[in-house]
């Protein structure tokens, strides 16, 4: 029996996410009032007649701001009960929640007369800290399409259908700044640029050429040895914390080369080891 939390700030993908579960036949109730959990898992859930083997609820700023308070002692309430329970919190920064607002001319749900938009969104991140701070896995989706939103959540959602940890290696540029939602960033800016050779300029790190190119120089291997060696060991400690979810981050520049070939070999090298792990290249998306 598995309890899927879903929850963020307005105009980050809820509804997408939602809908992607409904898709894995979950069994789907949106903006439900937190305080209500514990009633849905006694008359619903824990019931011996119940119907689903999973459930997915959405929450959101519109319930009652005591009941947010009151989140993680709720959610704990719910896992004390054996209820397998997950929080997934989506996010964006608030120049992109802004853009999609006056884009679709939707009303967010906490403006107001006496509250404009950025006020609104503030005061929502602040109402929804509980839910965050609690959050198994939380995606920013300031960068991503709904298309990208919803092949990521069922990927990471199918991926930890097991008990194992759900690893996501992401590459990106730290021109467009560093992934909010990743659990360990990793800078290799350091190493040598393809994008000084003319002739490797247009390609990715993806490519073999730059691979090839890459693995020329012993700092890269030493890097990527080095990182190996740190998440080896540190991987198995979140893993005994029942931690479901972990996404590393690898930056360069651009996000083009240096960072697209190193989570595309880490990747590679962890899903032989462990299954259970994603690659996504940000820049490239």
């Amino acid at each position: 029996m598995k309890l899927m939390i879903i929850s963020g700030l307005s105009g980050s993908g809820k509804s997408i996410a939602l809908h992607v579960l409904e898709d894995l036949d979950y069994y789907c109730i949106d903006n439900l009032p937190v305080g209500m959990l514990p009633a849905l898992a006694e008359q619903v859930i824990l019931s011996e007649t119940h119907q689903y083997d999973n459930y997915a609820v959405g929450i959101d700023a519109r319930t009652i701001a005591q009941d947010l308070g009151h989140f993680p002692q709720i959610l704990k309430g719910l896992r004390d009960q054996d209820i397998q329970c997950e929080v997934i919190f989506l996010e964006a920064n608030n120049e992109t929640l802004i853009k999609r607002f006056s884009e679709t001319r939707r009303k967010h749900p906490l403006t107001d007369t006496d509250v404009p938009l950025k006020e609104a969104i503030l005061k929502e991140r602040s109402l929804l800290e509980p839910v965050s701070a609690s959050a198994d896995l939380r995606i920013d989706t300031s960068l991503t399409t709904i298309h990208q939103l919803r092949d990521l959540v069922h990927e990471r959602i199918n991926e930890n259908s097991s008990k194992h940890l759900s690893l996501l290696f992401e590459s990106f540029g730290f021109k467009h700044g560093i992934p909010v939602d990743a659990d360990f960033v990793f800078d290799v800016r350091c190493l040598p640029n393809p994008h000084w050779q003319p002739q490797l300029r247009s390609l990715t790190g993806k490519d073999k050429a730059i691979a090839e190119y890459l693995e020329t120089h012993a700092d890269v291997h030493d890097m990527f040895n080095d990182i190996v060696r740190f998440l080896d060991r540190w991987i198995p400690g979140f893993e005994a914390d029942n931690r479901s979810y972990m996404t590393i981050a690898i930056g360069c520049t651009g996000g083009q080369h240096r960072s697209v070939y190193f989570a595309t070999r880490l990747q590679n090298h962890f899903k032989s080891l462990r299954g259970n792990t994603l690659v996504r290249h940000r820049e490239l998306s």
